[in-house]
């Protein structure tokens, strides 16, 4: 209602004004006084309907620039989204290719064996990658046995497969037990995966012949007598080795040299034990 009003009481005083204006722009001489006092009159309205006007007309201007301006700051926060997610992707992409020059590095220093890299995909339950699958299975030649690397060593061995998939179970869990050997003095050891004992870091290192020559800090690798795994890959590094209280043989831990908290990509060994074995000995007879 109070709108309504204000627009009547506009509406007047236009008419008002041309009315004033039509009346002063008569010459006739006796009309000059009421030409002044229409003038004296006129002026204080003209000069508030031009501020009424001035005032809606900058009303509207501001409306139209606070749209615009809204547009705009909408535009670019749909831009600054696109580029953080691009510099994530790219940040990804940059960390993904310094870990595959790591495996690409890995490769190289077991040029003996043949290998293909495999994305890790699934987990099984648990902060550690103790039983974990691959994208890849038959059709990329994954067979069960093959040896698994990552992070400059040994990760676990391949224990099912399926057409584009592989599920490999790590040095870590429990049920693990790999054969061990001193890369320095060739002495025997076993290697036992641990899941609480490897919340600490370390895996079990036992049955040590107390002649045997494997101390702290030595690189244990597999063992050429290993029944699954191929010979001469890097476990991880002895640790706290003593006498066991039979005297008869001494034991320890290892720390592991691959990282089974962030497990991304990993190296397949494609080739088998039981292979590489038949190879030796065809070599030899030869």
């Amino acid at each position: 209602m109070k709108f309504a009003n204000n627009k009547l009481l506009l509406a007047i005083l236009s008419i008002f004004c041309i009315v004033m204006i039509a009346v002063t722009t008569v010459h006739d001489e006796w009309l000059s006084p009421f030409r002044t006092a229409v003038g004296c009159l006129l002026m204080p309205v003209q000069s508030g309907v031009n501020r009424v006007g001035k005032s809606l007309y900058n009303n509207i201007k501001d409306r139209e620039k606070l749209k615009t301006a809204l547009e705009d700051n909408k535009a670019l926060e749909e831009r600054v989204s696109e580029l953080v997610q691009e510099n994530t992707r790219l940040e990804n992409d940059s960390y993904e290719l310094s870990r595959l020059r790591e495996l690409y590095g890995l490769s190289q220093s077991y040029g003996q064996y043949h290998m293909t890299g495999a994305r890790v995909i699934a987990k099984d339950t648990g902060g550690w990658f103790h039983v974990f699958r691959i994208d890849k299975g038959y059709d990329d030649g994954i067979q069960v046995d093959m040896n698994v690397m990552a992070d400059g060593g040994l990760v676990g061995i391949v224990t099912d497969v399926g057409s584009n998939y592989a599920t490999v179970r790590s040095i870590i869990d429990d049920v693990s037990r790999v054969s061990g050997m001193a890369a320095r003095s060739g002495d025997s050891c076993i290697v036992s995966g641990d899941l609480k004992l490897y919340q600490e870091g370390l895996l079990r290192l036992s049955d040590i012949t107390d002649t045997a020559d494997i101390a702290d800090g030595d690189k244990i690798v597999t063992s050429n007598i290993s029944s699954r795994y191929v010979p001469g890959l890097l476990i991880g590094y002895a640790k706290d080795i003593s006498t066991d209280p039979s005297r008869l043989t001494r034991s320890g831990y290892l720390i592991p040299a691959a990282d089974f908290g962030t497990l991304q990509e990993v190296l397949v060994v494609l080739e088998l034990k039981n292979e590489t074995a038949a190879e030796t000995s065809g070599a030899a007879g030869q």
